[in-house]
């Protein structure tokens, strides 16, 4: 019973390989993928005029805030549905309406450093309609622990 498999995987793959690359294309997934790049190349690209920040070296308990410029590179309105980060001491505040091609707005993000020490890192997610979907900003730093008195 193998051996049939086998000498019948062995005249499949012989017969396909006759065949010439050209005539095994479908012409029907070529107009598909057609449709599919022209979709792509229509959607909304995001820019950042920073992919991080650094806050340096603060206290514990202070709190720190940065702001990211956000453009729409792309050729339809960039939406931003939601904005979320790893933890809840940072706290992003995005555009809550369409940025239309060409034009920029702010995105400014809160960092509590109450309860944290030592080195930061924390990963700003942004759920969007670009061609990835999601979209990434960070915030890093250093929180000096208060001395326990």
């Amino acid at each position: 019973m193998m051996k049939n498999i086998f000498l019948l995987f062995l005249v499949l793959a012989t017969v396909s390989c006759k065949k010439s690359a050209v005539a095994k294309v479908d012409d029907k997934n070529v107009e598909l993928a057609k449709e599919r790049d022209v979709k792509y190349e229509n959607l909304p690209v995001i820019s950042f005029d920073k992919a991080s920040y650094d806050f340096g070296t603060i206290d514990e308990g202070d709190v720190v805030e940065s702001t990211f410029m956000i453009k729409n590179v792309g050729k339809s309105d960039l939406i931003i549905k939601n904005a979320k980060a790893t933890c809840g001491c940072t706290i992003p505040d995005w555009p809550k309406e369409a940025i239309k091609s060409g034009e920029s707005a702010p995105m400014k993000v809160k960092f509590n450093s109450r309860g944290k020490r030592n080195k930061i890192s924390k990963t700003i997610t942004l759920t969007t309609n670009t061609e990835k979907g999601r979209e990434y900003v960070k915030i890093t730093g250093f929180v000096t622990p208060k001395e326990n008195k």
